[in-house]
């Protein structure tokens, strides 16, 4: 340990803004030693923003946060008064606000049936000792006196300069006593690029197992974190290697490998799909988009075969990825409102692939139109991203044949005006028009009026749906259909 006090100049940093300084003259008015702790001041150092920050004094916090609302103009307060913690929102001299957490020092012992720490008050070394990183193990001097002054007790300086992720304390025992831990050295080491030293990584091939203490949706919280980084696959590798992807998603870890039979083997699935995370990543923020590259090809190891003559075969596995992602929704706690975006990309993805490899008709782009609806773009996103081949003659034939697809949809669109399409005529209309109930006969009339506007049998007009729909009731009532 370095228990050396290191000043930083902060003009080589981001500046400090001025209304942290004037909590540290309250807290010199207070008696309390105050500091700057955690993320903020990794930040800091890295010249990266941030508005989220904590404060630490060693003393009663719950007075001095008090005492900050009152004199700064707080707002939001919130008092958690068993943690000795309170939150509050403070605006800066130059308008930007800040969200604040100050706390107390302490030290925490842990129950190993549970990764909620047993804290008591503590000393500022006891405080940055049970930090998870050592990145994050700094604390800023606030108070006058010691204003700027770093303590670093566990080179954590050093290591940002390394870009190295490191625990404070034995990382074994650092993971045992949380194993969210786990899940944060892969988000750190993805959003801030960094590398995981040996012994960390070690420690959580060790420990992964643990990771079934915590909670589902903390679990979900640090992945889905990770996967809105700008490479999520150097998170995803580090989960998969380390043995944490087997115990929170197994159906993602079952892509991993090759499988050779007669000397014929298959790419692995899993790293193949890391990339095109890494490729749709590139090109949107959209989150459910990225977790739809995630997933697209999720069911291939449940429908591989191996038949001789044909190779490797993976029929079924847009069908059956619908199924396997929902049940992944359901035990990672997501949201379910994008699932169906989601389930829609597995099913369609490999639809555009074999337009793009003949003469595309109308009918055929209507009906990949009509079936991605507003999620066409997405659709042929991901469809790019999921072209992933070492040969440049390849990928660059692929992608003007792409082009090619495009260009038809473009001119479809424009022709007909389905870029957005919609049904011209309604269940409820057919409904009113025939004087009808609800029923099968409806459903049937009106998927054959839809079938024949996608294929280009009557054109895109309300009159010559109903006239269409009219044509239908009076075929399908003389064969004999009874009205409902």
């Amino acid at each position: 340990m370095n228990t050396e006090y290191v000043r930083m100049e902060i003009s080589e940093h981001a500046a400090i803004p001025t209304i942290l300084y004037r909590i540290g003259d309250l807290a010199d008015e207070t008696g309390l030693p105050c500091y700057l702790v955690g993320g903020y001041v990794r930040d800091l150092c890295m010249q990266r923003p941030c508005t989220d920050i904590d404060i630490m004094v060693i003393g009663e916090p719950v007075a001095f946060a008090r005492r900050i609302a009152e004199q700064l103009d707080g707002r939001n307060f919130v008092l958690f008064e068993r943690f000795r913690t309170a939150q509050l929102e403070l605006t800066g001299d130059d308008g930007v606000s800040f969200k604040l957490e100050i706390v107390g020092a302490r030290k925490e012992s842990y129950n190993p049936e549970s990764r909620k720490p047993i804290t008591s008050i503590g000393t500022l070394e006891d405080d940055l000792s049970r930090r998870d990183f050592t990145i994050n193990a700094l604390a800023l001097q606030l108070n006058k006196a010691g204003r700027g002054d770093i303590i670093d007790l566990y080179e954590g300086q050093r290591h940002i300069s390394e870009k190295l992720l490191r625990t404070p304390l034995d990382p074994e025992k650092t993971f045992s006593d949380d194993p969210l831990r786990m899940m944060r050295a892969a988000r750190f080491a993805c959003q801030l690029e960094f590398r995981l030293d040996e012994a960390t990584v070690e420690a959580m091939k060790t420990m992964h197992a643990r990771i079934q203490i915590v909670s589902k949706e903390r679990v979900s919280h640090e992945f889905l974190k990770i996967m809105q980084c700008r490479k999520p696959s150097i998170g995803l590798e580090i989960l998969h290697s380390t043995g944490l992807l087997k115990e929170i998603i197994p159906e993602l870890d079952a892509m991993a490998g090759i499988e050779q039979v007669d000397g014929l083997g298959h790419k692995d699935t899993l790293f193949h799909t890391f990339q095109v995370v890494d490729n749709i990543s590139l090109h949107s923020d959209k989150l459910w988009l990225r977790i739809s590259a995630l997933f697209h090809d999720i069911a291939k190891p449940v429908t591989k075969r191996f038949s001789q003559g044909t190779g490797w075969t993976f029929h079924g596995h847009e069908a059956v990825g619908v199924k396997v992602v929902a049940r992944i929704f359901k035990t990672m706690k997501w949201p379910f409102e994008p699932m169906e975006y989601v389930q829609k990309m597995v099913r369609l993805h490999h639809r555009p692939i074999p337009l793009s490899k003949e003469e595309i008709t109308d009918s055929a782009v209507r009906r990949l139109m009509f079936e991605a609806g507003p999620d066409l773009e997405d659709l042929m996103s991901l469809c790019r991203a999921d072209v992933t081949s070492k040969n440049p003659r390849k990928v660059q034939r692929i992608m003007k044949n792409f082009t090619n697809v495009e260009e038809k949809i473009a001119e479809v669109s424009e022709k007909d005006l389905l870029a957005k399409w919609r049904p011209p005529v309604s269940g409820h209309d057919i409904m009113q028009m025939l004087q009808l109930t609800e029923g099968r006969l409806i459903g049937v009339i009106k998927s054959r009026m839809e079938n024949a506007i996608i294929d280009g049998q009557i054109p895109y007009d309300r009159q010559a749906a109903l006239d269409y729909v009219m044509e239908i009731y009076r075929e399908l009532t003389d064969e004999g259909e009874k009205k409902p």
